[in-house]
């Protein structure tokens, strides 16, 4: 018995050894970003690598903070939040009304209207690209923040919604068939019903939004022209430069800034975001 207890102990520990190795590898390149953000620019490349600062550079976060041509990450910031906000209210509110569409309203063409959201999650994003940017082009919207604020209102993308509807199928139908009895209409067993019920599910997809509006580079760059709506992804490229060299201090001081609401979220609802996938049967 006890020999079993201590084969165990040794597994257990060898374990969390390797796991621990693992984790610290991955983690790695975001300490070393944090540590290299408060060193002096000549000290960050040398060789070898340095977790600890040999003279600590504050001085790099106000620089980066700064920003450049008279705009500072205070306008970066608040030009990234304005568009998270906006893709969360419309990503959470129209990807669960199409789901709650698919899975619990009968209506002409159902299956083909489904075959071809799936068929969507297979193209690539570098596919869409050009025609999008033609339409939003033609209708006068690049150059502002619509592009990257409407889309959300139309559909919530075909992942967020077929994890929704993955979802509202595990829910008793016998619900909305007591609320229709009730006098609810088909309107009403979504808001009394379906929404509430969804709120594990929602609240991960609210933060894979997040996460992917915030870091989001590709859309700003395409649709953003004047400096004064750079977000902080687009924001932090133009600290590199061709001619003059790049700012790695204050580049690394704003990436650090950058990367620390993700590290937030992450820490205190992860255990929201595998509640809600692993209530959406998929397995």
């Amino acid at each position: 018995m006890k020999s079993m207890k201590r084969q165990k102990q040794i597994s257990n520990f060898l374990f969390y050894t390797l796991v621990s190795a693992f984790g610290f590898l991955m983690l790695y390149p975001i300490i070393w970003m944090a540590a290299s953000s408060i060193q002096p620019q000549i000290q960050i490349f040398n060789y070898p690598l340095e977790l600890w600062p040999r003279e600590f550079m504050w001085q790099n976060y106000p620089d980066g903070w700064a920003g450049f041509g008279g705009h500072d990450f205070t306008r970066f910031t608040r030009n990234t939040l304005l568009i998270v906000v906006f893709a969360v209210v419309g990503t959470v509110s129209s990807a669960s009304l199409v789901a709650f569409s698919f899975a619990r309203v009968n209506f002409k063409f159902k299956k083909v209207f489904f075959a071809l959201l799936m068929g969507s999650v297979m193209l690539p994003g570098q596919l869409l690209m050009i025609p999008i940017f033609i339409i939003f082009n033609n209708i006068g919207w690049v150059g502002t923040f619509l592009p990257l604020i409407v889309p959300p209102f139309l559909g919530g993308g075909a992942f967020n919604i077929f994890l929704l509807i993955q979802f509202i199928r595990g829910i008793p139908k016998e619900l909305d068939e007591a609320a229709v009895i009730d006098g609810c209409s088909t309107l009403g067993v979504y808001f009394r019903i379906i929404l509430p019920l969804m709120k594990p599910a929602l609240v991960t997809i609210a933060i894979f939004t997040i996460l992917g509006a915030w870091d989001d580079f590709m859309g700003p760059l395409i649709y953003l022209r004047a400096p004064q709506y750079n977000t902080i992804a687009l924001a932090l490229r133009n600290f590199m430069d061709v001619t003059d060299g790049t700012s790695w201090g204050p580049l690394l001081a704003m990436s650090t800034y950058s990367i620390i609401p993700q590290l937030i979220i992450f820490a205190f609802f992860q255990k929201s975001i595998i509640e809600g996938i692993a209530t959406t049967g998929i397995k």
